[in-house]
């Protein structure tokens, strides 16, 4: 008997997931983790909302909320979605939680520890009326390559054209509508992988009995 760990993509919690969430990635690791329990493994199946990042905090705006209660509400729909299509995860988490919280900052001073976390000063676009960086998701404009006037600065839904920020034509604020953009220096944290790169790959070398394709 083998223990195995089965996860899928982790739903945005921004609004009421569709068919295509499930079949794309949910009922695969579904249909996968009841064959394995059947054939006697056993299977810890998880998953989570993904309650981080530019999504939710432009559907909480949206919504008029505070970001943490539109969070809360939305799990809870989503958590009932899963139960209503019977997915038969052993534990369906959040991504805010405090558990996650604690294992995160633990494996980052790890990390950093190691030497393996590295700060990169970056050039981003900061809206003056927002008093705010912005990321691409919260910038919109006008696409160069088809003309669409809602295209968002990392990809215009029309062409499908990836998109930097500052690719757009009059770009603005999608959460204020302000025109009044600036490109400023910000610090991030970058995770070093190309240091980890010979170890992770004479690791998955050594897996004689994966996959083909994984």
């Amino acid at each position: 008997m083998a223990r195995i760990l089965i996860t899928s993509a982790l739903p945005y919690i921004n609004g009421i997931k569709h068919l295509g969430n499930l079949v794309g990635s949910q009922l695969p690791s579904d249909a996968y983790a009841r064959y394995m329990r059947a054939r006697g493994h056993e299977v810890m199946f998880i998953c989570a909302t993904d309650e981080h990042g530019t999504p939710a905090e432009l559907a909480a705006a949206q919504a008029g909320k505070p970001v943490a209660e539109y969070c809360a509400e939305m799990y809870q729909v989503q958590k009932r979605l899963g139960e209503g299509f019977r997915l038969s995860f052993d534990h369906f988490g959040r991504s805010s939680s405090a558990r996650n919280h604690a294992l995160t900052q633990h494996l980052a001073v790890r990390l950093h520890a190691a030497g393996l976390i590295e700060e990169v000063t970056e050039r981003q676009v900061y809206s003056v009326a927002d008093g705010r960086f912005l990321p691409d998701r919260y910038i919109e404009g006008t696409c160069p390559n088809c003309g669409y006037e809602r295209a968002r600065g990392d990809q215009c839904e029309n062409c499908t054209k990836q998109l930097d920020p500052t690719d757009l034509i009059t770009p603005r604020s999608a959460i204020s509508g302000a025109t009044e953009l600036e490109v400023r220096e910000t610090r991030h944290l970058y995770l070093r992988q190309s240091a980890m790169r010979d170890r992770l790959e004479a690791w998955i070398d050594s897996k004689t009995d994966w996959p083909v394709l994984t």
